[in-house]
């Protein structure tokens, strides 16, 4: 499997425009199937002891209201995003600051683009410098264990 890991803007990754609002965002790029690294990203949650909330699949949310919104490119060929929470994390990152609530819950997103078929993005938002380096650090875990990362 060839990974590839990069610290860079969604905006940049969906080939949005400079004027777009961006969130930066930590990635790893894997060739795999879809279901494959899904399959792994939520087992590799599981597997740290928490409970996936909820998956969105955002992918097909957007192909089937494309036309209803005027949308005439397919974003994604495929695309979920896991929430969770950890209860150790959040305690811990919500008592030096309560207003870390707004973090909560986390996701890890995974997505396939058209363009590129078998190139599976995998990835988390970048939060704030400081406390919130304990749930970046979660996060890497998850997905590092997920794509078989060291």
């Amino acid at each position: 499997m060839k990974i590839t890991f990069t610290a860079g803007l969604v905006a940049g990754i969906l080939g949005l425009s400079g004027a777009a609002l961006a969130q930066d965002a930590h990635t790893w790029t894997v060739e795999d199937e879809f279901d494959n690294v899904t399959f792994a990203v939520e087992s590799a949650i599981m597997d740290a002891g928490l409970v996936v909330d909820h998956t969105s699949h955002t992918g097909e949310m957007l192909e089937r209201t494309k036309a209803d919104v005027g949308g005439t490119m397919t974003i994604f060929t495929a695309a979920d995003i896991f929430s969770f929470c950890s209860a150790k994390v959040s305690r811990a990152v919500m008592e030096a600051n309560p207003a870390n609530v707004q973090y909560c819950p986390y996701t890890v997103f995974v997505y396939e683009r058209p363009e590129t078929p078998g190139q599976i993005t995998v990835g988390f938002r970048d939060y704030p410098a400081g406390e919130m380096d304990m749930v970046e650090d979660m996060l890497s875990g998850i997905v590092t264990e997920a794509l078989g990362i060291e």
